[in-house]
């Protein structure tokens, strides 16, 4: 796999690269660049042929995204290096873009190579684009990529009707199809909970707006696409407070 490092630390250079030799030894450093012009050249050479490019936000001269949106494709997967932990954090989630935060974990660092598949299409600029969205608004809820088992997918996120756990595997249901996904339920409940969503079970997320019924005498909710959702006894006393809050009426059907 072959990878290229945006550094202007050299310290933070240094470290990384005795990180991937120790434990991402399928990673080949081809070049690496402190500086917008260095990492603008670097990065749209196409005798390097890159794989990956580990990239931190904040450069000497400026922002990698001067860089990033001066290229005409990005064929290559990107892993931000950054020392965000608030709201950056869940645009990377938003957008299916990988992260390291820093002082870089040895086993975050392992899980982040692992997830790059050299050869597939990445569709880089729309997942950049929803990064950026989020990045620069974090209010913002407009559309996610859901990197899925079969491709990559932009989906409106008021669109989710419900999501469902399936081992280390969530089953994602919109209003046009269905998704699988090689994450665990909780990392989208963490996504998720501030926009409607709330976890009724510990198979299943649903999206409050396509409630249409709440049986409250079976501990039942019905969707809109007429599936039948448990609520747990352990999450009911949440879920009936959320509704009260929400004025949803109850009916004790």
């Amino acid at each position: 796999m072959r990878a290229v490092i945006v550094e202007d630390e050299q310290q933070g250079l240094q470290n990384l690269q005795s990180l991937l030799a120790k434990y991402c030894k399928e990673v080949e450093i081809v070049g690496t660049s402190d500086d917008i012009e260095g990492t603008f050249k670097m990065l749209k050479n196409p005798d390097l042929q890159i794989d990956v490019a580990f990239l931190d936000i904040n450069i000497r001269d400026g922002k990698i995204f001067q860089v990033l949106d001066r290229l005409t494709e990005i064929p290559f997967e990107i892993i931000f290096v950054t020392a965000f932990v608030d709201y950056a954090i869940k645009a990377f989630d938003y957008s299916s873009i990988g992260y390291i935060v820093k002082p870089i974990d040895p086993d975050e660092l392992k899980a982040a190579v692992a997830r790059i598949k050299p050869g597939k299409i990445n569709k880089m600029p729309e997942r950049m684009d929803v990064f950026k969205e989020h990045y620069s608004n974090p209010n913002a809820f407009g559309k996610m990529s859901i990197s899925a088992v079969d491709g990559i997918y932009f989906v409106n996120i008021k669109d989710i009707v419900r999501l469902e756990a399936e081992d280390n595997y969530t089953h994602i249901f919109s209003t046009t199809g269905k998704m699988t996904v090689a994450k665990t339920i909780k990392s989208y409940e963490d996504l998720l909970s501030a926009v409607n969503f709330f976890r009724v079970h510990k198979r299943h997320l649903i999206n409050l707006n396509f409630m249409s019924m709440f049986l409250k005498a079976e501990s039942i909710v019905v969707m809109e696409d007429n599936q039948r959702i448990e609520v747990s006894r352990r999450r009911r006393p949440a879920f009936m407070e959320l509704l009260r809050r929400l004025n949803i009426e109850i009916q004790d059907l």
